[in-house]
């Protein structure tokens, strides 16, 4: 599938040099920043500054122009004023480069006549010259792999989440919540106005991209419907892709338009087509980083049975039970758990103040030992029934109960089983008073590929999210 888009665009996202035109010796412009975030990220290849007043930046020589620089160049990079855009490309095309991203806004997403007239000059003069145009408006290609990153962000470490923007914004807080969380990226691109390759071109390839498992998106309107669905439906088909769809309502459909040009259809009609196409709808920033991570964590789903575990949080059951409402409400199941282990936790645990049910409250096992409530757990996770096990941890309960050595023993056991078993382990890890010591816990978690998440809603809607997803294939 699309295995021609993956030949065309492997060269912009594997670049082997670069130009930065808009460049000087001021490092707070936006093209001297270009090439110095590319210098700090490692980029392999080579990279060429640009700009008239010449000189040098980084110790690298500012060339007067883009016809100047002495060797090829794949991609360029644009940070100048709209006015000389047309004479760039014409360079460009001398230069044989294979694309050009413009970080240069000003276009139909400020002034639609002028603006439009502009970009469909340059359609025409990138076309003569065979060069292909990311944007105008956007921040470009971002490929941790070949040490590309956003303007002034970081690279993080590579994986296998792909990800596509039209705002250069959205893309960036992807890209940096993303590493925060430990979501693992193959390839991200922000597009803009997208008047040459657009978001059908991005998704066609990250659809054929063999290291790209799991596909997001960031879509404010569209400018071929038609094209647009025919992609999500194809690249939904062979890999998860969770989309979330700005401008929803008038306001924003407004900002939308004024952002990328972009002319937005109705929420329904957006909704009806991503749910027939196949694709997972968001609804924010959050829920899509949060999706996309638990999506990163699944080699295989055997479903959405879902298994509670409380008391490592409030001593008592009604987190349990608020827990066990927030799944329900996401359209989760929450099995009963079989007789057999159900008596399993109650010789552990002990009839009197447990549930053990399902949300299972394990609390009583501080009483009676860590390798109790170690087995209670596998307990939990060996039910026939059960899928994915979500366990509330609350670190400013179990840090006075458990001290430092008990809560690290707690965790190594959780990363233990769940790289031991096939069933996702989840942690569900509220803000409290000890927010440093509950940030270091995330991290390790994380890190060892255990998705953590700040609440019960958002851990359900994630799993839901993926359930509706596989439900479907």
């Amino acid at each position: 599938m699309f295995e021609t888009k993956l030949k065309e665009l492997d060269p912009i996202f594997y670049p082997k040099s670069i130009a930065v035109v808009g460049a000087s010796a001021d490092s707070i412009k936006a093209g001297s920043l270009w090439v110095l975030t590319l210098i700090s990220a490692g980029f392999p290849g080579t990279i060429y500054p640009v700009g008239s007043r010449g000189g040098r930046i980084a110790d690298l020589e500012i060339f007067p122009s883009l016809r100047q620089v002495p060797g090829e160049v794949d991609l360029v990079i644009v940070a100048i004023p709209r006015q000389a855009v047309l004479e760039l490309l014409d360079d460009c095309a001398a230069k044989n480069v294979k694309a050009v991203q413009f970080f240069t806004a000003g276009f139909s997403e400020m002034d639609a006549q002028e603006g439009g007239m502009l970009e469909k000059q340059m359609l025409e003069r990138a076309g003569r010259g065979g060069v292909r145009i990311i944007g105008p408006n956007c921040i470009g290609i971002y490929c941790p792999e070949q040490k590309i990153p956003f303007l002034t962000g970081t690279v993080g470490e590579p994986g296998s989440v792909g990800f596509v923007s039209q705002s250069g914004g959205i893309a960036g807080k992807l890209a940096t919540n993303g590493i925060a969380r430990h979501i693992h990226y193959s390839k991200g691109v922000s597009f803009g106005n997208g008047i040459d390759l657009d978001a059908s071109d991005f998704l066609q390839y990250l659809g054929a991209d063999p290291g790209t498992r799991v596909i997001g998106a960031y879509l404010e309107g569209t400018r071929d419907g038609v094209r647009l669905f025919n992609t999500i439906k194809e690249v939904a088909g062979v890999k998860p892709l969770v989309v979330w769809k700005g401008g929803r309502t008038e306001a924003g459909a407004e900002a939308a338009m004024s952002h990328t040009g972009s002319l937005a259809s109705s929420p329904a009609v957006w909704s009806a087509m991503l749910r027939q196409a196949g694709a997972i709808e968001v609804q924010s920033l959050e829920e899509l980083t949060d999706t996309l991570l638990l999506l990163q964590r699944i080699d295989h789903w055997q479903g959405a049975g879902a298994a509670i575990i409380g008391g490592l949080a409030d001593g008592g059951g009604g987190i349990s039970v608020s827990a066990g409402d927030a799944c329900i409400a996401s359209g989760l199941r929450v099995p009963r758990l079989s007789p057999d282990t159900r008596k399993k936790l109650g010789t552990l645990l002990g009839e009197v103040g447990s549930i053990l049910r399902n949300p299972v409250d394990v609390s009583q096992a501080q009483f009676r030992g860590l390798p109790t409530l170690f087995e209670a757990i596998e307990s939990v996770t060996g039910d026939p029934s059960i899928d994915i096990i979500l366990v509330q941890e609350d670190i400013d309960i179990l840090l006075p109960i458990y001290s430092q050595k008990g809560l690290d023993d707690i965790n190594d056991f959780l990363v233990n089983l769940s790289g031991g078993q096939s069933k996702p382990i989840i942690i569900v890890l509220p803000p409290g008073a000890m927010e440093l010591e509950r940030l270091q816990l995330e991290q390790r978690l994380l890190a060892a590929s255990v998705p953590v998440f700040s609440s019960m809603e958002r851990a359900a809607t994630a799993i839901s999210n993926a359930d509706q997803y596989f439900s479907r294939q």
